[in-house]
């Protein structure tokens, strides 16, 4: 049977009984083959080591050098290149882990303004090709270019591969493409040839193909669930495969209805056009571990305002507040309330957020502590004064007037008593729900309430 192939360099494609191994127009062998080529149009795009390769892309001295990006003697690694991966290095990796598998790695702190400029840039390339543009964080978002061939004269496959070559020479990037029926497969076909990479998963080989893959390859299959599902002797897909929907839901209630579904490459989520940002987070790792709550109490007003301020920005208020602590140990506790109102004042986040920390300040040393806000809405109409009990009323309008002062002479300008002289730890990292890749100090050791 015949099969497509396309030259991801030169844009040639044809079908052939058996695919060249270069291309016959330019000569290149970057050439993707498939019986489904030209028929499928769900698609995941992932920048490849997105920060490292703007850094090389910015200061060429670096481009064979191994490359990490993170910093700081209690840090962790953000991203690194795939140079410094072959060293064993990777994301979420402690710093002085990452030193000493590769002690020559070039270290640079993260410059998330520089990264998100660039992540807007490919994004305004993406909109020209389908509206169907889902973010998933900073550098990958699901694209359906069902129907478009029409638009843009040419099936969805070229279509991407079009849109790698102009990020690659406009931008100064590299991106992997997976292409497949659904978001689930595309998103394992992206992982599948990186970097650089453009891998296809039909849907005729989809059972045969996810059957021998580890059942950790189902996005939300954790360590803790696949040990569950280790210790009840189901290690593959394929196993999973073999059972009976109804057995799954019987042991494991809706998670195994869905494992059923997404064994067998069932997969009806739509791809959601600018899907809603979820939860804004802000979060500070220590310089040294800290105990008491007098001390932790200043780093979360510090964090809090930082969260406040977005809020204004985006014009953004939340209705449940998100008290996140990591242990010396690396033992993560979340701590969640849910607001009468939502909000944005920085007053009412901190307070909120501090009634959490004291039920957890336990002689517990910790290194990071984050508020974060979540059951997102726009700021119109909600959070006024006037609505607010007569208290937070003057708090907010006493935030409100400092508000405006630091718009004008800068965020220095006006500073909380309790932050005053304060010694900063290291820099605040500000996370959005579509920035989940800036978040590498997230350890599956969690307690959660």
């Amino acid at each position: 049977m015949a099969k497509d192939w396309l030259c991801r360099d030169c844009l040639a494609y044809a079908a052939a009984a058996q695919a060249p191994a270069r291309c016959p127009a330019c000569g290149s062998p970057r050439l993707v083959c498939h019986q489904e080529l030209l028929s499928l149009s769900i698609a995941h795009v992932d920048c490849d080591a997105f920060y490292a390769s703007i850094e090389k892309r910015d200061n060429p001295e670096l481009r064979d050098k191994p490359l990490i990006i993170g910093g700081g003697t209690r840090g962790v690694v953000a991203t690194c290149c795939y140079i410094a991966r072959q060293s064993g290095v990777r994301s979420a990796m402690p710093m002085f882990k990452a030193n000493q598998l590769c002690p020559d790695a070039v270290v640079i702190k993260p410059d998330m303004a520089k990264y998100a400029g660039v992540s807007r840039q490919i994004r305004a390339i993406m909109d020209t090709l389908t509206p169907l543009v889902e973010p998933l964080s900073i550098d990958e978002a699901f694209l359906d270019l069902s129907g478009t061939q029409a638009l843009h004269k040419a099936p969805a496959a070229i279509v991407l591969a079009r849109f790698a070559r102009a990020v690659e020479k406009e931008i100064g990037v590299t991106i992997s493409v997976g292409l497949s029926h659904n978001k689930f497969l595309a998103k394992i076909a992206s992982d599948l040839d990186k970097p650089r990479g453009f891998a296809v998963i039909g849907e005729a080989e989809t059972i045969q193909f996810l059957a021998p893959k580890p059942i950790s390859m189902i996005y939300g299959v954790g360590k803790v669930f696949a040990e569950t599902l280790r210790k009840d002797g189901l290690l593959t897909i394929g196993q999973l495969q073999d059972e009976p929907p109804e057995n799954l839901m019987r042991r494991y209630g809706e998670t195994g209805a869905r494992l059923a579904r997404l064994a067998r490459g069932q997969d009806s989520r739509r791809i959601s056009p600018d899907g809603e940002m979820k939860t804004v987070s802000s979060e500070t790792t220590f310089n040294a571990d800290i105990a008491s709550l007098e001390a932790l109490s200043t780093e979360l007003l510090n964090v809090s305002e930082r969260l406040s301020e977005r809020l204004k920005a985006k014009s953004l208020v939340g209705d449940t507040v998100t008290l996140k602590l990591k242990s010396a140990g690396f033992r993560l506790r979340t701590r969640a309330r849910h607001l009468m109102m939502p909000t944005q004042l920085a007053s009412v986040i901190y307070e909120t957020g501090l009634s959490l920390l004291q039920r957890e300040v336990d002689g517990t040393a910790f290194r990071l502590i984050g508020i974060g806000i979540s059951g997102i809405d726009k700021a119109d109409g909600i959070d006024p004064a006037d609505l607010l009990e007569p208290a937070i009323a003057r708090k907010a309008a006493a935030e409100r007037a400092m508000d405006k002062v630091r718009t004008r002479f800068g965020r220095e300008a006006v500073i909380r008593g309790k932050l005053y002289g304060r010694k900063p730890s290291r820099a605040p990292l500000d996370i959005d729900d579509d920035q989940k890749k800036a978040r590498p100090d997230d350890q599956p050791n969690r307690e959660t309430s």
